[in-house]
């Protein structure tokens, strides 16, 4: 049996991953809700799949951690225990992280092998060009997008979806977090002309 693949990515309402300025993590916004539910979707068993980049972002992180460990959210280390893929021909080994093993191969075939093999969801926070050559190669089940309350027009950065194909979109989930982020998870279908 094949496992699901989500594509789980943060966005300010006009599809930025990230803004610079004073706006910090989740631009502001979180609230007890937002956390509960990240803390639902990475406290649950899965399989976390990593970028280079993104990698490099959360082990750097973590190495903050250590010496703050008051600036780390719950989710984040619900993620940090789970089972991981990192795929990199640039990484070396071992990588800093608890139970993580480094591919080197295309993402696409490592994907496969995942979806094939593994027992538990696979899912991947951010990563956007791993994730948009693998939506390409039509192995992303749900791309799950939180849209935080923010436009980030001039501090904007990472475009979440810039440069991906046409693609239809079936809503199967959507939730209110906080009273004002949405979370939105699509099964993403390659748009047919007709």
């Amino acid at each position: 049996m094949s496992s699901t693949y989500t594509f789980d990515v943060f966005s300010s309402l006009d599809g930025f991953g990230s803004a610079g300025g004073d706006r910090g993590g989740y631009w502001g916004k979180q609230g007890p809700e937002l956390l509960a539910r990240r803390l639902e979707l990475y406290g649950s068993p899965c399989h976390v799949v990593f970028g280079a980049n993104t990698f490099r972002l959360f082990a750097q992180f973590w190495e903050e951690v250590e010496q703050n460990p008051e600036v780390e959210d719950p989710w984040g280390v619900a993620l940090h225990r789970q089972p991981a893929t990192v795929i990199s021909t640039t990484l070396q080994e071992p990588l800093n992280w608890p139970d993580a093993t480094l591919e080197r191969e295309d993402a696409v075939e490592v994907v496969l092998r995942l979806k094939n093999n593994s027992t538990l969801p696979l899912r991947s926070h951010g990563s956007l060009a791993m994730n948009h050559s693998l939506l390409e190669a039509g192995l992303v089940d749900f791309i799950q997008m939180t849209i935080f309350p923010v436009l980030t027009g001039r501090s904007g950065s990472d475009p979440v979806l810039a440069g991906v194909d046409d693609y239809d979109l079936e809503l199967v989930d959507s939730r209110l977090l906080d009273g004002s982020i949405q979370e939105l998870t699509y099964r993403p279908t390659l748009h047919r002309a007709a």
